[in-house]
Order: structure tokens, then C-alpha cells, then sequence
């Protein structure tokens, strides 16, 4: 940030480890959850405000926790969905960058964006990125260059409105792929939808992967004791 070029090094040092510390303590009990991006500047008479707020009640009936960045706009319509459902509904904000939505019941605050990125990558078991500007895109090629390159395990990212999103898809594969600059598995976790119920469908379709490996897991750690 900024600001953070005032001051020592070592006073940043440790504004950064509590940062840390706060998120890991507060989110440590979240087993399952979905982090829900798109743009604040959507408003509630939007589609996709409609569409947010019911992808997220969808996901809490199914027992999902729902993140988002704590704003306005899309970010609002997830917190509040999850809200109506009586869900953990979480909010990462940012301090000083505008009024928290008022739908969150655990909020945490941060200074630093990559502190926050690293609680939605560490807490979510998926994301749902509706349309939104650089924020966004910065999430989802985040996810998509951890999963790449291996350092984190795959999860289902979906992006809601076909239309919206259609430019973006068909430069990815008919010029990114094309040229050879990722490979075609790189794209296999993407989907695309406009339905809700598909974004529940392959969620919970991820889940029961995920326990399946816990499970195996469990089960060759019992053996080789």
C-alpha cells in the first residue's frame, strides 16, 4: 500500500503476521466454503444481483459457507444470500476501501490485498466469479496460476453469465491455447453456467471428492500405523 512506504520495515512486519494470525484463528474452523467474486458496482435491481443472492442461498441450503470481499454489489448479494439462510456469512474486507456490507456475521478487515487473497485461496473449496473488473479476473488467474503450477489442489471454478464471459473464453482457447501457451488440462476445472442449480451440482460433486480423499487418507494412515 501506499501509505506503508512511511514507517519501519519492521513495524509493516508485524501489521502483516497479525494480519495472518487474525484470518488463519478466525476461519480455522470453516470447513466448506465458497468465495463468490464479481463487481461492486452491480446494483441490487441488476440480474446478476438476483442471480448472486440466489447462488449463495442455494449453496448455504446445501450447507455451504459463503465469502466474498465484503463490499457492495455482487459481494453484497452473496453475504446477504447466505445471510437469509442463517450460513456462515463471511466478508474480507479491505480497511478504508468502502462501507462493509451489512450482511456478514464474521467480518474481518485487512490492509494488505495479498494477505486477503491468500484467506480466499486457503477457505474456499471453490469459486463462483460473477461479471467484474480487475478484481475478479485478478482472483480467478490467481486460482488458475496456483493450480497450474501445483501449489494448491484443484477446485471447481465457475463463472456465471454465459454472455458475459464469452469473450474472454473464446480468446483464452482460440488464441491462448491455440498458440500453445497452456495446455488444454489447464482449462478442465473452468465452467461456465447460468443456472445455479449447476453451480450446486458441481460444487457438491467436488465435495464428495474431497471427502472421498480424506477418507482414503484416513484409512492408509490407520494402515501404516
Amino acid at each position: 500500500m501506499i501509505e506503508d512506504l512511511k514507517g519501519s520495515e519492521s513495524w509493516r512486519m508485524f501489521r502483516i503476521i497479525s494480519e495472518f494470525t487474525e484470518g488463519f484463528d478466525k476461519l480455522s474452523e470453516i470447513r466448506f466454503a465458497i468465495s463468490i467474486f464479481g463487481s461492486t458496482r452491480i446494483k441490487p435491481s441488476s440480474p446478476y444481483y438476483q442471480a448472486a443472492q440466489t447462488v449463495a442461498e442455494v449453496l448455504a441450503s446445501h450447507g455451504y459457507a459463503i465469502i466474498s470481499g465484503g463490499g457492495a454489489g455482487v459481494l453484497e448479494a452473496a453475504n446477504k444470500g447466505a445471510h437469509i439462510k442463517k450460513q456462515r456469512s463471511i466478508g474480507l474486507n479491505i480497511a478504508g476501501e468502502e462501507k462493509p456490507n451489512a450482511y456478514q456475521n464474521l467480518r474481518l478487515e485487512f490492509r494488505y490485498f495479498f494477505v486477503r487473497k491468500l484467506m480466499f485461496v486457503k477457505h474456499s473449496m471453490g469459486y463462483v466469479c460473477f461479471p467484474g473488473g480487475f478484481n475478479t479476473l485478478d482472483e480467478l488467474f490467481e486460482a488458475l496460476s496456483l493450480m497450474q503450477t501445483h501449489k494448491i489442489h484443484p477446485v471447481p471454478l465457475i463463472l456465471f453469465g454465459s454472455d458475459y464471459w464469452k469473450g474472454l473464453t473464446d480468446w483464452i482457447e482460440n488464441t491462448v491455447l491455440t498458440n500453445q501457451l497452456i495446455d488444454k488440462a489447464d482449462l478442465a476445472h473452468i465452467s461456465v453456467t447460468d443456472d445455479p442449480l449447476e453451480v450446486v451440482d458441481i460444487m457438491n460433486k467436488h465435495r464428495e471428492w474431497k471427502l472421498k480423499k480424506i477418507v482414503e487418507a484416513t484409512s492408509t494412515d490407520a494402515s501404516e500405523r
